[in-house]
């Protein structure tokens, strides 16, 4: 199997609060042999996360047509002791509600991670696909700009050392994240795709 290929990693602690700049960003990229729309089609359903997400168990859709901008998704997660140990995040499960801000078909799918109020947070998340031969290159990426609320809990617990050398290690734990993520739907994809011609 081809591994992802990870093209940026970058952290940026000076921009802790502020709107230049991005405190969390990483971006990967994988070769599927399957048609943009069949990938699209596929990570769209936001429901199914929990097969290729190393954190997001699931979830379901509470508002909107699912999969259309506007469209409210409340995820599942759960995250175990051993991710960022010494850091004050949240452990075991959780819940998030995620908004729906592009949706091309075949091209875009993209959400942003909303606050306790149902505001939109600097907090997005993004597949984009293109065509590549009989293939799709499919990119996923995560960009934080300001702190989500969680965040900015944690970063209330941590002094200036702490929150640079959290923001290097979790910015790392995203960029694995998103390798695992890619490789697992590049699997899931391929392998229903021989089945369905085998």
């Amino acid at each position: 199997m081809t591994p992802p290929t990870t093209d940026a990693v970058e952290a940026d602690a000076g921009a802790v609060g502020a709107t230049a700049g991005a405190i969390l960003r990483v971006r990967a990229r994988i070769l599927v042999a399957a048609a943009p729309y069949t990938l699209y089609d596929t990570v769209s359903d936001l429901a199914r996360s929990g097969e290729w997400s190393r954190e997001c168990t699931g979830g379901r859709w509470v508002s909107g047509t699912p999969r259309t901008v506007g469209a409210v998704f409340r995820g599942e997660n759960r995250r175990g002791a051993d991710v960022v140990p010494w850091a004050p995040i949240v452990r075991g499960p959780w819940t998030t509600e995620s908004e729906v801000v592009a949706a091309e078909p075949g091209r875009l799918f993209q959400w942003v991670v909303r606050d306790s109020a149902g505001r939109r947070q600097d907090s997005t998340w993004t597949y984009e696909f293109e065509a590549a031969g009989d293939g799709c290159l499919l990119v996923h990426h995560y960009r934080l700009g300001r702190p989500t609320e969680g965040l900015a809990k944690i970063f209330r617990q941590l002094g200036p050392d702490g929150r640079r050398r959290f923001t290097t290690e979790w910015n790392r734990k995203l960029a694995d994240d998103v390798d695992a993520s890619l490789s697992r739907i590049k699997d899931i994809v391929e392998r229903a795709a021989a089945e369905r011609t085998a």
